[in-house]
């Protein structure tokens, strides 16, 4: 069971619709998540609640978010026990109350403009299920493979996660992500094509993803790969 902390203004505030759902997961981030979290509230466009999901952190996180719970904005903030990092997200989905969910990582960040522009292609393509893309690659330009861990390919044959805004009954309907070791962005992406769902692509750059810290999800399970190669 999820130990729910939310702030008091959170707490006894009747939540309406929002148009995003913006969905932070974070596990001792504490050294990078200012960044991420000034990002989002400092976004042109307004039309939105955040739900951070703390996945059992045990740094100094709950004291560095706990600001932006009275700064105003309609941010809840949830400590739960770690599950791992696609478990986490599914946290936020199904807590979410916006049309559209969309996801930051704690080590990435938003332009300014980022929700704005989203919201103008689905407003204007309002049969859109599910879009995606257009990400800045800052750092590494290769990711290993989910099949290979081995072999390197280019994110720009990817999918970024970071970048997806879905329908939130479509998210719900698919139970959200599943808890793979590795790639599970491009697994849920893969479920989505094989539904009946509308999908677009964005190329506007505007979700800034960093490659360039060793705290990164990524280098983080490779670290863990080679641990294990060692001590074999």
């Amino acid at each position: 069971m999820m130990n729910i902390m939310v702030s008091d203004r959170i707490k006894n505030e009747k939540f309406t619709e929002s148009f995003f759902s913006v969905v932070l997961t974070t596990y001792n981030r504490a050294a990078l998540l200012k960044r991420a979290l000034d990002s989002l509230v400092n976004q042109i466009e307004t039309d939105w609640e955040a739900i951070i999901i703390d996945d059992g952190s045990t740094d100094k996180t709950s004291l560095l978010i706990e600001p932006y719970l009275q700064n105003g904005h309609s941010i809840q903030y949830i400590y739960q026990k770690n599950t791992g990092y696609a478990m986490a997200k599914n946290s936020g989905i199904f807590l979410s109350k916006g049309k559209f969910i969309t996801f930051l990582d704690s080590d990435d960040e938003y332009s300014p403009t980022h929700l704005q522009t989203r919201k103008e292609i689905l407003l204007n393509h309002p049969g859109t299920d599910f879009l995606y893309g257009g990400v800045e690659v800052l750092g590494s330009q290769y990711v290993p493979d989910r099949f290979d861990y081995n072999k390197m390919i280019p994110l720009s044959e990817c999918v970024i996660g970071g970048t997806f805004f879905i329908k939130r009954q479509v998210a719900i309907s698919l139970s959200g992500f599943l808890n793979t070791p590795m790639g599970s962005d491009a697994d849920f992406f893969e479920r989505i094509n094989k539904t009946k769902a509308i999908i677009r692509e964005s190329f506007i750059p505007t979700y800034m993803y960093h490659r360039d810290n060793e705290n990164s999800i990524t280098n983080n399970f490779m670290k863990k790969i080679v641990r294990q190669e060692i001590s074999k």
